[in-house]
């Protein structure tokens, strides 16, 4: 000890040599739940970790920060691993880590289940835009590894079940850094150019590292955003990844995606031989009919003797013209026995009759006078007489009394 004093920098400076050189704080794993984190723009991510009776400040800085795997949050249990050392500037420890993992559950199963609900929310799993397979498509891209078995078990299948397909290799690493990019531009190249019809993406099996590509957000945006139709087959059944759901068909294996994307030839062939044969049949009972028909037709007698036949119609004409003109000679006997009554009816209400014997019809300027109190002494008058007229003036009128 020394009566000498210290600066603060220096007492700072002192505490950090200390922390810094200690072997079991240089390289410390601690178990604890995130508090407080919070994403810089720097692309620092800053947090504390607690337990039931303590608290630390830590910080993961941007290049460690963009190798997890998963997006921690708050309330999260975690192990770290780093170092503790001190800041200076602020006199505060603080654990400054390198890696960070979910506590008693992977960062890869963790980081799917997080990938998988934001793309379900948007939407990209929905059943209502997925596209279905054309029956006979024509060409078919294999997004793929170009030297695992995978895509040889594809082209042996496609080869075999249907051989006017054109399968095309598109070659891309389907594991290992960079493999997610890679997939992602061929999808949207082949997708861009129309080179196929259906576009098979996938890779045989391994471990979940192994298959982490297809579990990638630029793989699934990529599938999601193709006009083609695209089926994922990425390694056996029981794996799936967020391809499989994000595709327009999954594949339990990429054998299996070879059968989905075309239909076998040989149950075609067996399909059209069918057709062929019951059109053969159709034809034949057709025929049989006819010929049936054709053979009725000449047991009749107007095929023995056609003349006949015309005699029998031209009998047959000349009663029905008999039948007609008799009609006609009726109608037209009753039709002028009802002009000639209609005729005297008209004849006898007819007025010029009436004048006649001797009446006449009195006409003024309204008409035909029917009463003496329709004139008055002055008005002009026209009797209408059976042969002629004669225009009168009224002198004097005399009524009846009533």
């Amino acid at each position: 000890m020394t009566d000498q004093p210290l600066s603060v920098t220096e007492v700072s400076a002192y505490i950090k040599a200390l922390l810094d050189h200690d072997e079991v704080l240089g390289q410390l794993c601690v178990r604890g739940e995130l508090s407080n984190y919070k994403m810089h723009s720097s692309g620092h991510h800053y947090f504390t970790l607690k337990d039931d009776g303590a608290v630390i400040s830590a910080v993961m800085f941007r290049g460690e920060a963009s190798r997890l795997r998963f997006r921690p949050e708050s309330g999260m249990k975690v192990i770290v691993y780093g170092r503790v050392s001190s800041f200076p500037k602020s006199g505060q420890y603080q654990i400054y880590v390198n890696n960070m993992q979910p506590d008693g559950i992977g960062a890869l199963y963790i980081a799917f289940e997080q990938l998988k609900e934001k793309l379900l929310r948007e939407g990209l799993f929905s059943r209502e835009r997925k596209k279905a397979l054309p029956r006979y498509p024509r060409r078919i891209a294999l997004v793929t590894s170009p030297t695992g078995a995978a895509v040889r078990d594809m082209i042996r299948v496609l080869g075999r079940r249907f051989p006017a397909c054109e399968v095309l290799v598109c070659p891309v690493k389907v594991q290992g850094e960079g493999a997610a990019q890679e997939i992602a531009a061929m999808l949207t190249y082949v997708d861009k150019h129309q080179l196929a019809d259906v576009i098979i993406t996938g890779r045989g099996g391994g471990s979940i590292e192994d298959l982490w590509a297809f579990n990638e957000e630029v793989v699934a945006r990529a599938i999601f955003a193709c006009t083609t139709p695209v089926i994922s087959a990425v390694g056996h059944e029981p794996d799936v990844t967020i391809s499989d759901y994000v595709a327009d068909v999954r594949a339990a294996t990429p054998s299996n995606a070879a059968e989905l994307a075309v239909c076998d030839a040989t149950e075609l062939r067996a399909g059209l031989q069918n057709v062929r044969n019951r059109l053969v049949q159709t034809q034949l009972q057709q025929l049989r009919e006819r010929r049936t028909w054709l053979e009725s037709m000449a047991s009749k007698r107007i095929m023995a003797s056609p003349y006949e036949y015309l005699n029998e119609r031209s009998l047959l004409l000349s009663m029905q013209e008999q039948r007609m003109s008799g009609a006609m000679a009726s109608i037209l006997s009753e039709k002028r026995k009802q002009y000639v009554r209609l005729a005297a009816t008209m004849d006898a209400i007819s007025p010029l009759k009436v004048l006649s014997r001797g009446y006449s019809m009195v006409r003024g300027d309204k008409g035909v006078v029917k009463s003496a109190s329709a004139i008055v002494p002055g008005d002009r008058l026209e009797v209408r007489f059976a042969d002629g007229c004669a225009d009168c003036l009224v002198e004097s009128v005399e009524k009846k009394e009533k």
